[in-house]
């Protein structure tokens, strides 16, 4: 069994707007990528580029379990999930991966 932290993750357009779920191992690179449109995805077709949602597990086993029930779910359900935990929509990209530091003071 894998035991590196695993995470299930959406990610939107915009409020309410198209949405991608997704499973990865590495957040912080698997959202970049996203962010950077690279390769010709439905994220980068959509311009999916802002972390509405994610939940971590501590086996990916456990992640794709979950990513697979959320599939199924209804947009909408989706959507309150989200909501939930991120009422305004904020890009969560931040909470992960914190602005580097200037050198200039």
């Amino acid at each position: 069994m894998n035991l590196e932290p695993s995470f299930v993750y959406i990610m939107a357009n915009k409020p309410r707007g198209t949405l991608y779920l997704g499973v990865t191992v590495d957040l912080v690179r698997r959202v970049s990528e996203h962010k950077q449109g690279i390769g010709r995805s439905f994220t980068a077709r959509y311009n999916l580029d802002k972390l509405a949602w994610f939940e971590v597990f501590e086996h990916i086993e456990l992640a794709i379990q979950r990513e697979t029930s959320l599939k199924r779910w209804s947009r909408e359900w989706k959507i309150e999930l989200i909501e939930r935990k991120n009422p305004g929509w904020r890009d969560l990209f931040e909470d992960i991966y914190p602005p580097s530091f200037s050198a200039e003071a």
